[in-house]
This record gives structure tokens, sequence and C-alpha cells, in this order.
């Protein structure tokens, strides 16, 4: 009599618990837009397939790549910088076509460690992106595709460690402090 009762009681709190559960999140969920939007109207960033990256398809681990909302919190870290570079009246769109982090997901004989990513010099990060800089008027100042790449990326200065994004967002910082000299779009190609 006992047990109907028991088992009746974990049904309940079970049924009750999983809604508040939530799901983990992955960058290729086709239910996560592409695309956020310009905050101030000045800079807006969208990006490609994320399950085309080479992150996902070369990192070593497509499961644990796939994990995560790193292309979105990439998406928002430029959007932020970039409208900070920007002269009055300038527009900025960027579509991220590849990201490929720092770092790999080694093969390991300890399939308790098949989940940790391994950073060496040999694994830099890697950002490739198309842009439009639009002037006050409507007019193209500059546009390009960059690809970006540190390959001295654990040579620079401390980074904060609690980040896992550090070397990403320094690549985003060294691409802006170039690319947008004085608040102006450097028009030749890097």
């Amino acid at each position: 009599m006992k047990t109907p009762a028991l088992l009746l009681t974990a049904i309940v709190a079970l049924a009750t618990a999983l809604p508040g559960m939530a799901r983990q999140k992955n960058v290729t969920d086709p239910d996560i837009p592409r695309s956020l939007p310009a905050e101030g109207g000045a800079v807006s960033v969208s990006w490609t397939d994320p399950a085309q990256f080479s992150e996902i398809k070369y990192s070593g681990s497509r499961w644990e790549s796939e994990r995560g909302t790193w292309v979105t919190d990439l998406a928002k870290y430029l959007r932020d910088e970039a409208g900070q570079q920007l002269a009055r009246g300038q527009t900025l769109d960027i579509v991220i076509t590849d990201i490929d982090r720092a770092g790999r997901y080694e093969p390991s004989a300890r399939s308790a460690m098949n989940d940790i990513r391994i950073v060496k010099d040999i694994y830099p990060p890697r950002i490739a992106l198309n842009f439009s800089v639009k002037g006050p008027d409507g007019q193209v100042i500059a546009e390009g595709e960059r690809k970006l790449v540190d390959h001295g990326f654990l040579m620079g200065p401390n980074l904060s460690n609690n980040d896992t994004l550090r070397y990403e967002k320094r690549l985003i910082d060294d691409w802006l402090r170039k690319e947008f000299r004085n608040g102006q779009a450097v028009t030749s190609t890097p």
C-alpha cells in the first residue's frame, strides 16, 4: 500500500520539476536567432550556420563545441565594442562567416578527459567576417572580408582566466583597433 503512494509522490514531484529544468543550449539549435538587433541602430551582427563553423567541424569534439551560447556571446561582444569605435552617424553591418576558438579537444586514452579543451599555440583563435561601414548619408565608406587570426595569442598580456572567450575577444579588439583608427574605418585591405 505504501509503494503506490510513494510512486505517485515521485511522479508528481518529477512532473513539477521538469518545466523548471533548463534544456542544454546548443549554438546549432535552429530556434536560436542568427542575428542581434542593432543596439542604438549603429551596429548589427549576424552569422551564418554555426554547424558549418570550423569550431564545430574540426574541434575534436563536435558535441562539446556545440554546447553553450558562445556564438551569441561573441556577437554581443563584437556589437558592443564596435559601437564604441564608430564615428558619429556611421553604421556597421557585420556577418560572421566562421569561428574557430582557441584550443582543441584532443583524443585521450581516458574517456573522462575527452571534454577538456586543450589550449596550445598550434590552435590559435580564428574568426572570418564580412563587414560594411556606412556614413551618415548611407554611402558605403568601407567594406570587405577579414580573416582574423592571432598566432601569438598565448604571448599577449595576462588575460582573465575566468573568461572562456578571452582569446577570441582579444582578437576582436585587435581587429577593431586596426580597422577603425580614430573613429574612421580604414579603407585599405590589411
